[in-house]
């Protein structure tokens, strides 16, 4: 690939913008920085003006790398801050961002994972995406995990929910499911819990709903878990800590088909992968939420107050 030259993205200077942050490829920081100048466009709308936790690796990927969460010293004025009121009681300080800039910020602090809330600051308490993570046993091939997603998207689809596929750029599929902002957490999380075990119950040879290591043999955890306050996803575009450099990338469900790894698409992919039609585009259009007869059909009607 070829190496980035500038210092300075979205008038964020770099410093030690060839400091190299995957061996591999010798992706370096200024080539991470202008990764995120490249899918902007695509990847703002799904990231911006939500709480974010990262994974910070300043030595690169190969070296000690954290999840921070709370905001913390050192970022530029460029990575926002939110005060929130937490599940316990307290508050506590979130970062995020709303522009570009605060993206290379959080490149200039090592960031090379960003993660985000199902919900926007503006709205914290209404969720506007349903997440199910399938992460499979180390035994299983990836065409497991393919098919894991078509059966969760057919099985969302028969109760009137589109969905899209995400390559998490590790070894799973995210399903995700855009929401209209009407309904709180505790009735979202309700329904991807129900969902989950209602599947997972009437094909438990293929799939489990709790998050156990011992009892996944052979099996894909419908990880639903994403899907309460404070969790979060890995966003769309973001890179992971990986060797290789992958990204996480969004994918249409026929492409999915020819795919055959999580980590199929590296930084060096997206330049030529951008030219080509957005597969999440008519997203935009969808006008959905979970409804009473959804609660209805995963047995999840009663775990929740009235819509």
């Amino acid at each position: 690939m070829k190496h980035e030259t500038r210092d300075r993205f979205a008038g964020v200077k770099l410093s030690s913008p060839t400091k190299v942050l995957f061996d591999q490829q010798g992706v370096t920081k200024a080539d991470l920085a202008a990764h995120y100048e490249r899918v902007a466009t695509r990847a703002l709308p799904f990231i911006e003006n939500r709480l974010l936790s990262l994974v910070r690796c300043p030595e690169g990927q190969t070296g000690q790398c954290f999840f921070q969460k709370h905001g913390g010293k050192g970022f530029r004025d460029e990575v926002k801050r939110e005060t929130i009121v937490e599940k316990d009681g307290g508050r506590a300080e979130y970062l995020y961002v709303d522009n570009l800039a605060g993206l290379v910020a959080g490149v200039q602090m090592g960031t090379l994972e960003f993660h985000i809330w199902g919900s926007r600051i503006d709205k914290l308490e209404r969720p506007d995406r349903l997440v199910f993570d399938l992460d499979p046993d180390e035994g299983l091939d990836f065409a497991d995990v393919r098919q894991a997603a078509v059966d969760v998207k057919e099985r969302l689809g028969a109760m009137g929910m589109e969905t899209v596929a995400l390559l998490t750029g590790g070894k799973g599929i995210h399903v995700i499911a855009p929401l209209e902002r009407r309904v709180k957490w505790p009735l979202v999380k309700a329904f991807a819990r129900g969902f989950a075990k209602r599947m997972a119950s009437e094909e438990s040879d293929r799939y489990l709903a709790q998050a156990s290591k011992a009892k996944r043999e052979g099996r894909i955890f419908l990880d639903w878990l994403r899907n309460e306050r404070g969790s979060t996803a890995i966003a769309p575009y973001s890179t992971r800590a990986k060797p290789g450099c992958p990204v996480a990338t969004p994918v249409s469900w026929d492409e999915l088909e020819t795919l055959q790894a999580a980590n199929a698409f590296h930084l060096e992919d997206m330049a030529d992968r951008l030219e080509q039609p957005d597969p999440w585009a008519e997203m935009a259009e969808w006008r959905q939420s979970i409804t009473r007869k959804m609660l209805a059909a995963v047995g999840a009607d009663a775990d929740v107050p009235a819509l």
